[in-house]
């Protein structure tokens, strides 16, 4: 069975570690076969992380993804190809992940802590009449109090609306890596999106209790308080300092380039589906 830790955050959004860093620890200190960098808004990390590891050839096979912040609440895309903009409503924001060919997965169901979805919006998606708006799966296994909070909530509604179960770590140091994981058949990234597709994951977990967590809180801290000093270095004293995306500069002006053609080329906003066209008379705007 392969192990795939899909929900890591790098220096580009609150996470500690660069994406060379991440892709190293996975390579070096875990048995998973596949992860993807998933910062909050930002693709970055996650498209230098895939190409270190094709560069390299070794064993981790490394899935570009973004944990996006919707009206309703995060979603995890994965497969994606571009960055999705954050703020829309989720329908909208599920839609954009299929039409890239992605996955779109519910992180930390019903939690409180972290912008998670609550059943009602999860269920509006599930129930949608829009080809492009679905779920491939909920994460039940995540070792964060965000993700305990829901957990049982979620195994339930998982079986009642025959979704497949993953697990991930939603860490944010190198440490926590591989402490959530998906089991699947197969060992690569292809492998792990059949296996989702088929409905045939299980999950697992080791949770952090309140003492660890505080530890790796303290971490992201500090690691927030420097970005706060580049950020005010960058804007009021305008000494030129980036923020830094644990990105190498000339590989970040590539991505920069790429994106520019593509929006470039980009048709206008998708058009959002009328409560007649989703079956859902009704139902009171976000």
């Amino acid at each position: 069975m392969g192990q795939a830790d899909m929900h890591i955050h790098s220096i580009a959004s609150d996470g500690t570690a660069s994406a060379a860093q991440i892709l190293e620890f996975a390579e070096c200190h875990t048995s998973l076969d596949v992860i993807a960098i998933s910062d909050h808004e930002r693709i970055e990390a996650a498209i230098e992380c895939q190409r270190l590891a094709t560069e390299r050839g070794g064993r981790v096979e490394v899935v570009v993804g973004e944990e996006v912040t919707t009206r309703n609440g995060h979603v995890l895309g994965l497969f994606l190809q571009h960055r999705v903009r954050r703020n829309q409503r989720a329908e909208i924001t599920v839609a954009e992940i299929h039409e890239q060919g992605g996955l779109a997965i519910v992180p930390h169901p019903f939690s409180a802590f972290s912008l998670g979805m609550r059943r009602s919006a999860i269920m509006r998606i599930h129930q949608s009449t829009d080809p492009l708006v679905y779920w491939d799966a909920l994460e039940g296994f995540n070792p964060s109090t965000a993700g305990r909070y829901g957990r049982t909530a979620t195994a339930r509604l998982a079986a009642e609306l025959g979704l497949p179960l993953v697990g991930n770590s939603d860490g944010h140091t190198l440490d926590t890596i591989g402490d959530g994981r998906t089991h699947f058949p197969g060992s690569s990234a292809e492998d792990y999106r059949k296996a989702i597709l088929d409905g045939t994951t299980t999950g697992s977990c080791v949770d952090w209790g309140l003492v660890r967590e505080a530890f790796i809180y303290s971490r992201q801290v500090r690691k927030q308080a420097r970005d706060v000093v580049r950020w005010g270095r960058r804007t009021v004293l305008r000494d030129g300092t980036p923020r830094d995306l644990g990105v190498p500069i000339d590989q970040l002006r590539l991505q920069q380039d790429r994106e520019v053609n593509r929006e470039a080329g980009r048709p206008g906003p998708r058009p959002m589906a009328t409560a007649a066209e989703r079956g859902e008379a009704g139902e009171p705007p976000a």
